[in-house]
């Protein structure tokens, strides 16, 4: 059912409902709740903070990825009519909900991936939160979401502002999509700087709150190019017609470049409470309930072109996208693994997009593109990665 045909509340299924985007979510229903309701929500351990929204949201379901968890928290609730999945089962059952109408997928990395593909079979109305599910499986996901008739909604900001900015206009008229970047922390550090970095220093974003793993990707600025991928597969746009700019202020969140050489974009405050408010009442709009963009106060607008030396994980997501099949879903999984590493202390920051290289050249592309390739080629990514930094280790030692 659609959304626009939904003649009562929207009611929603969030997948990834105890992180950032999830809770921002819950945030924008706790204020429009004559317009939203929570049909389910999914998380995968957090069930002190799982349990905490079960009860303020009194969903009918509710599913924890780990199983150990999922009894906990059915103990917790058992005073409550509040039904607990468990496994990654229940992730996907959520996925497919028969009363929701939109499914918010939130899931950190490419553990998104099924579940998405089964509220995408589905046939809901899916705000896609998190990039991973279309950078490892583009291909896959637009075929199925056509088959199905489910309808793809970005919740990114970039690729929320790009579906806004095209509204109304054809698709043979557009020259070219501009994703706008903060350029993360390190956006003024030379190379050599870069190579002392710490964890600290790369969690902390300077205009974004977000989780671990996304504020390390900006940190690389593999963020954007996981979203020229998206972009590619969201609105078929070839990548040599996406750009990315670096824009510190975070008030232009994209443009859209026309044969005529008008630009058009979306600005707005950097908050992820505007492009979920989108998706989850699309076509209709929410109120805002925080303070609006002042622009004499923003006072200007900067624009510059990313350093591919300082920041090379641009040129190895563009490559990944040019060699295409199974090059992608190899890339994300060596990316995650990279920045668990980075995380643990594991491997310097330097080293980052150096590790998902040395995977992605070890890897021989499979052209067909089916959950269980796609599946399979991000455990050996994930293999080579762990025996990449084994080899590193070894090396140390010597």
């Amino acid at each position: 059912m659609s959304v626009e045909a939904h003649a009562g509340r929207n009611r929603i299924v969030i997948l990834g409902a105890t992180g950032s985007i999830g809770t921002s979510a819950l945030d924008i229903v706790r204020h429009n709740r004559d317009k939203l309701e929570i049909a389910g929500l999914a998380g995968r351990r957090n069930i002190d903070r799982l349990e905490a929204q079960a009860r303020e949201f009194r969903p009918p379901v509710v599913a924890v990825y780990e199983r150990d968890a999922a009894r906990a928290l059915q103990e917790r609730l058992g005073d409550l009519k509040v039904e607990v999945w468990s496994g990654p089962e229940g992730q996907e059952r959520m996925g497919r909900l028969a009363e929701a109408d939109v499914v918010l997928t939130a899931v950190e990395g490419v553990a998104g991936l099924v579940p998405t593909l089964s509220a995408i079979e589905a046939g809901k109305i899916v705000a896609l939160a998190n990039k991973e599910p279309l950078v490892a499986a583009g291909e896959l996901l637009i075929a199925r979401a056509a088959e199905r008739g489910a309808l793809l909604l970005p919740v990114d900001s970039e690729h929320n502002a790009i579906y806004q900015a095209l509204k109304g206009h054809r698709p043979e008229d557009v020259r070219r999509l501009i994703l706008t970047a903060s350029g993360g922390p390190f956006r003024d550090h030379s190379k050599e700087e870069m190579r002392t970095v710490t964890r600290e220093e790369a969690l902390r974003h300077p205009n974004w709150d977000m989780g671990p793993k996304v504020t390390i990707d900006s940190a690389t600025m593999m963020n954007k190019g996981l979203e020229i991928i998206e972009a590619h597969w969201l609105f078929g746009v070839p990548g040599d017609r996406i750009e990315v700019l670096i824009h510190r202020e975070s008030i232009v969140h994209s443009l859209v470049e026309y044969v005529d050489g008008s630009f058009i974009g979306q600005l707005g405050l950097p908050d992820m409470r505007i492009p979920i408010s989108y998706a989850l009442r699309h076509p209709k709009r929410i109120e805002a309930h925080f303070p609006p963009l002042d622009l004499t106060e923003v006072g200007r607008l900067s624009f510059s072109a990313p350093d591919p030396d300082r920041f090379p994980s641009l040129s190895l997501a563009r490559e990944a996208l040019r060699v295409g099949e199974t090059m992608p879903a190899v890339m994300n999984a060596a990316n995650e693994m990279a920045v668990e590493y980075f995380l643990q202390g594991s491997i310097p920051f330097i080293r980052i997009p150096e590790l998902i290289e040395r995977v992605m050249e070890a890897h021989r592309p499979e052209r067909n593109i089916e959950l269980e390739t796609i599946q399979h080629s991000d455990e050996w990514a994930r293999e080579e990665a762990a025996a990449v930094l084994a080899r590193w280790n070894g090396t140390r030692r010597s």
